[in-house]
């Protein structure tokens, strides 16, 4: 059994701000996409990387990227992530939303129908090692996992207004899962799931709802309050006090 991890990373991230650690208070650069964005002195996408190059497991890793982003990249691999190079690393160009980016490594990838896919989040540098595997055992067992975290707040449907939303009703807490990533699929799942989905038309949320879509049960294993996707600059702020625990 193989594993193929699928990185998306074609995203600009607009909701991230500039962020004095990263940019330079007084930096007039362009803000780089937010998978780019220095996390402690390194790419936030080349920490994630990290995390699953450092998994025995894992035999290759595919990274969406914009196409003029795929050589400058390649060359920052080589200069500051030569750890992450020990892997097999294959760049491909990404699409104009997650879903398109995910397809487009799914056609490139050489895969058994029994082999295991994964799709992490670029931004989603604090994953462990425990998480990777859990979703991996999971996805073999099952044929299809994700990592999520039982609701802790109270959950509010609500009907959206031109003045805000009005409360519809509250869901039971105990009936909720918070979807993180990686979320893991054996190759003959996820091709049908996004070929179906392709033919349909359909754009899902993420890969999971398009296994669900498919008709296939979808596994949780317990991800962690510490496995956080980073989309504005407080998130920043999480990550690098995590970083330095």
């Amino acid at each position: 059994m193989k594993v193929v991890v699928i990185i998306p990373a074609a995203g600009l991230g607009t909701r991230m701000a500039p962020m004095p650690s990263a940019m330079g208070a007084k930096s007039k650069k362009k803000q780089p996409s937010k998978q780019f964005t220095e996390l402690a002195g390194t790419p936030i996408l080349i920490h994630t990387l990290r995390k699953f190059a450092s998994v025995s497991e894992i035999a290759e890793i595919w990274i969406a990227l914009r196409e003029h982003e795929i050589e400058p990249f390649r060359e920052r691999l080589k200069k500051e992530a030569a750890d992450v190079l020990k892997k097999k690393i294959e760049l491909v160009v990404g699409g104009e939303h997650r879903q398109e980016s995910v397809a487009h490594a799914l056609k490139a990838i050489s895969a058994s129908a029994d082999d295991i896919v994964l799709v992490h989040d670029a931004v989603r540098p604090l994953v462990t090692a425990e998480i990777i595997r859990d979703v991996i055992e999971a996805a073999r067992k099952y044929g299809a996992a994700i990592a999520g975290l039982p609701a802790i707040d109270t959950v509010k449907q609500v009907e959206r207004t031109s003045e805000g939303a009005i409360i519809k009703t509250t869901i039971p807490r105990a009936g909720v899962v918070l979807a993180q990533t990686p979320q893991g699929f054996r190759y003959d799942v996820i091709r049908k799931a996004f070929d179906e989905a392709t033919a349909d038309g359909f754009v899902g949320t993420d890969e999971a709802s398009l296994a669900e879509r498919s008709g296939h049960a979808v596994a949780v294993v317990m991800g962690s309050p510490r496995n956080i996707k980073i989309t504005n600059p407080a998130d920043m702020e999480l990550a690098e006090f995590y970083l330095r625990k």
